[in-house]
């Protein structure tokens, strides 16, 4: 009889390996190129679930919603970083620190973009780590689980994540929508200038 092979989930978001973005998963290959090959293959076949996924699985928002550009950088990682919100209205935030992670800093921009701004707010950020937690409902697993994640480990990042989830679930008015980074997006960008600046700052 056979019995179906487990589900291998990755550790850091939850989502099964094969569609995670964090998993680089190449099965044993003889040649340099037919490795390379599969790569490509593989990498090809996970950016058009991710994108296809993506687009059918918006998040509502709120009419008349704010949007704030969010971003994190790290200089090493771990290493310096920086995080920083921008508002096209002028209104922006950044801070960094010492020795941190990317996944950090990106959580935080996150974080002090909803401290920072009232009413509804959709947070627009690069990070599939920060959209993905809201968008695909990570944060529910891991309240129900109490903060463990399907491998039964601690989530890491709790100390931000805790806060931002409870902020975010607190005012039910706020969404999140992934953007490519460094696409040309003016406010991204900006974003982005801001989080680098802060991280040499530090």
């Amino acid at each position: 009889m056979a019995y179906p092979r487990p589900v291998q989930r990755c550790e850091v978001t939850d989502l099964i390996v094969s569609e995670c973005a964090h998993c680089q998963v190449v099965p044993t290959i003889g040649s340099t190129a037919e490795a390379r090959r599969t790569t490509r293959t593989t990498r090809s076949r996970r950016t058009a679930r991710s994108t296809t996924r993506r687009d059918r699985t918006q998040m509502p928002v709120m009419p008349g919603a704010l949007e704030v550009y969010t971003d994190g950088a790290c200089r090493g990682n771990p290493g310096p970083g920086g995080w920083a919100w921008v508002v096209a209205d002028g209104r922006q935030g950044s801070g960094g620190a010492r020795a941190t992670t990317n996944q950090r800093m990106e959580i935080q921009a996150a974080l002090e973009a909803v401290r920072a701004l009232d009413g509804p707010l959709l947070v627009v950020s690069d990070s599939t780590y920060v959209v993905n937690c809201f968008r695909d409902a990570w944060w529910e697993g891991w309240l129900t689980r109490g903060w463990v994640n399907t491998a039964r480990k601690p989530v890491a990042n709790r100390d931000l994540w805790e806060p931002l989830v409870d902020l975010v679930r607190s005012r039910e008015e706020v969404a999140f929508r992934w953007v490519k980074g460094h696409a040309g997006n003016r406010l991204n960008e900006q974003a982005d200038r801001l989080a680098v600046a802060a991280s040499r700052s530090v």
